[in-house]
């Protein structure tokens, strides 16, 4: 039951990995050039270059911690010191996606300043706050998980 678990979680998360990949090989470009249009600043496709696509490399780093996190777990070594190492840099993976899509918004601004849609700020900042909701989360699950080891290792001392 376990590895059919795991294995459908491993699925998901491949899956979730090559609908962004998608997004960013077809939508990104166009939104960028969009956007520059309909600002009159075309330098400012480049910055939504690196922010769209700089935010991608953490993504995928996560993504890989993740699929070996759900392999530790298949080989039952989930409470172990590499989980705790692998729920860190996912939290910081995290904290760097919210950190850049944080400076994006002054483009959300400049835009629904120009369409006039105060609500498009909004829209701009679920990425950084589902970010942040994900950093926290494995903050979390990586406190629990030291915590959960350190009474393991104090209670196989003492048997």
């Amino acid at each position: 039951m376990k590895i059919a678990t795991t294995l459908f979680l491993k699925i998901a998360v491949i899956l979730i990995g090559i609908l962004v990949l998608t997004l960013c090989i077809f939508l990104v470009p166009e939104l960028a050039v969009a956007v520059a249009e309909f600002l009159g600043i075309h330098s400012i496709k480049y910055i939504i270059f690196i922010l769209l696509y700089g935010g991608t490399l953490p993504f995928y780093f996560a993504l890989y911690q993740t699929v070996k996190l759900l392999s530790y777990i298949d080989k039952n070594i989930a409470f172990s010191e590499l989980s705790v190492r692998i729920l860190m840099s996912i939290k910081y993976c995290a904290i760097s996606i919210c950190s850049l899509h944080v400076l994006g918004l002054p483009i959300y601004y400049l835009v629904a300043d120009k369409d006039d849609a105060p609500g498009l700020i909004f829209v701009g900042m679920v990425i950084p706050f589902a970010s942040l909701v994900i950093a926290v989360f494995a903050a979390v699950l990586q406190r629990l998980l030291q915590e959960a080891i350190n009474i393991k290792s104090e209670n196989d001392l003492t048997v």
